[in-house]
């Protein structure tokens, strides 16, 4: 079993059956007397790869390809661990779900567990894992064009003038060349799939339950495994929420809300005097000169020798205001590049992952995406949709309702989308920032009243994709920290200023 570190993953934010409405449970058993390691059917060895702390161990969960046919082709998904600091006071198992699709938690236990305070780390080994179809599990490729890798095109920018004509093009293109080099394991990966998966790691690791920090994507892995497996579930926390329609598309176009949450504070930055990449005089003056920028690369792009494309065009200038919005610390790889633009230059190309690495990314992400739900084939409801955007969110250009891969997918889902309900344990914490590009705080709200007396939510008074000893404030950090360490919950809905 070979693991090696992971590059962190191109796509970001992009980079879930039985449909099981479980009856109502009880509230969840308070904390329980420490427990020790249970018996495990796991061999553990050293992980593979540079920078982990040496206590970090791997081991190989086998999990069926198709659980409809549990006895058939098996996988491997590979997990990691640091074993609790305080065996005495041991209480479990804390899965570390990563965001994606397409990312992995493999690494986390030695990097963001770290930053988890000592009562967190005693109380929890803490279990990361790389997703089903994400090397070094068991992974798949489709084999694309080198260009269809570019961000860019992954995310479904229209043309300048609105047409898709080509994202309709580049569907089909990524489509095929999935079904053409996927192999059989691109038709079983969905977030239905992967909490399967987790209930399979949970036994393998001999618990009765598990709690978990879900962020971004990994709020709805965790919700639909909460759904699924109430009476395997612990401590829940969900940081940076998904809404709960995320299978019927919904998490593309939650970027309109979530670019106008966010554009304002880059905007108050970028004009703030003694600023050194200061684009503006007032933050007034930013929205518009970014948008006449981003028109006038879309009719003379600037040549980007080694960047993908090799070119900065306007589409390329509004990924980047995607990308830099995820958290203020980008900020700066904004305007820097708007700086650049505005003089007819361009900065270094930025560095990208191995391209093996992005093909792997780009495979689990589009597969899990495209099997969740069936994307309509209509173009003209893409383009309606389009049209329809452009006008009401200028910023973001129409891409939020436009085509992506699935499209042109040629498997329908295996599973039905699973209805996160208010059935089930009262065990569930959300920490949510106000202000977030990838999952707005509209969204969270709707998981929040899906969950109904099950969850809690923490509301951060903060900028960025990531909340929890991230981007959130010590208010929010403190109340997380403590409802892992202890158990202990706000009794209501709490705002962090």
């Amino acid at each position: 079993m070979k693991q090696t570190t992971r590059t962190r993953a191109a796509w970001t934010a992009v980079s879930a059956a039985v449909l099981g409405i479980a009856a109502p449970f009880a509230a969840s058993a308070p904390a329980s007397a420490a427990t020790h390691a249970p018996a495990s059917s796991l061999h553990w060895t050293r992980c593979a790869g540079s920078g982990l702390d040496p206590r970090q161990e791997c081991a190989s969960v086998e999990v069926p390809m198709d659980y409809a046919a549990p006895d058939g082709r098996q996988i491997d998904v590979v997990i990691s661990r640091i074993p609790s600091e305080k065996p005495a006071t041991r209480r479990g198992a804390l899965l570390l779900i990563p965001g994606g699709p397409g990312g992995s938690s493999l690494a986390d236990p030695s990097g963001k567990g770290q930053k988890l305070p000592q009562a967190v780390r005693d109380t929890y080994d803490l279990i990361g894992f790389a997703p089903r179809g994400l090397a070094p599990s068991t992974s798949v490729s489709c084999g694309l064009d080198h260009g269809d890798l570019a961000v860019s095109k992954l995310r479904p920018w229209p043309a300048p003038d609105g047409s898709i004509d080509r994202n309709m093009a580049t569907a089909r293109r990524m489509a095929a060349a999935c079904a053409r080099n996927g192999g059989a394991l691109i038709r079983h990966m969905d977030t239905v799939d992967e909490a399967r998966d987790i209930d399979r790691i949970r036994a393998a690791l001999g618990e009765r339950r598990l709690s978990a920090w879900g962020v971004s994507y990994g709020t709805y892995v965790g919700a639909v495994y909460s759904q699924l497996f109430p009476h395997r579930t612990d401590r829940m926390v969900l940081d940076s929420n998904d809404a709960p329609d995320r299978g019927s598309r919904g998490w593309l176009e939650a970027y309109e809300a979530g670019v106008e949450d966010t554009f304002p504070e880059f905007a108050a930055w970028a004009s703030a005097p003694g600023n050194p990449d200061r684009v503006a005089s007032t933050a007034a003056e930013v929205r518009p000169l970014f948008l006449r920028l981003a028109v006038r690369l879309d009719r003379a792009p600037i040549p980007w020798p080694g960047a993908n494309p090799e070119e900065l065009n306007g589409n390329v200038l509004r990924q980047t205001m995607l990308d830099s919005l995820y958290a203020p610390g980008r900020f700066p790889t904004l305007a820097r590049l708007m700086r650049a633009a505005l003089d007819g230059t361009v900065p270094p190309a930025p560095a990208a992952p191995p391209e093996p690495v992005q093909q792997n990314v780009t495979a689990v992400a589009a597969a899990t995406i495209c099997n969740d739900v069936a994307w309509p084939r209509s173009a003209a409801e893409y383009s309606r949709g389009v049209t329809e955007s452009r006008e009401e969110h200028p910023l973001t250009a129409g891409m939020p309702r436009n085509a992506m891969v699935c499209a042109a997918w040629p498997y329908p889902p295996e599973h039905a989308p699973v209805r996160i309900t208010s059935h089930g344990p009262s065990n569930v914490l959300l920490v949510q920032n106000e202000r977030d590009v990838a999952t707005p705080l509209s969204g969270a709200r709707k998981l929040r009243d899906a969950l109904g007396a099950r969850a809690v939510m923490v509301t951060v008074d903060s900028t960025g994709h990531g909340s929890y000893l991230a981007n959130g404030n010590a208010c929010g950090d403190r109340t997380v920290s403590r409802f892992l360490a202890t158990g202990e919950r706000p009794d209501e809905d709490t705002y962090c200023a």
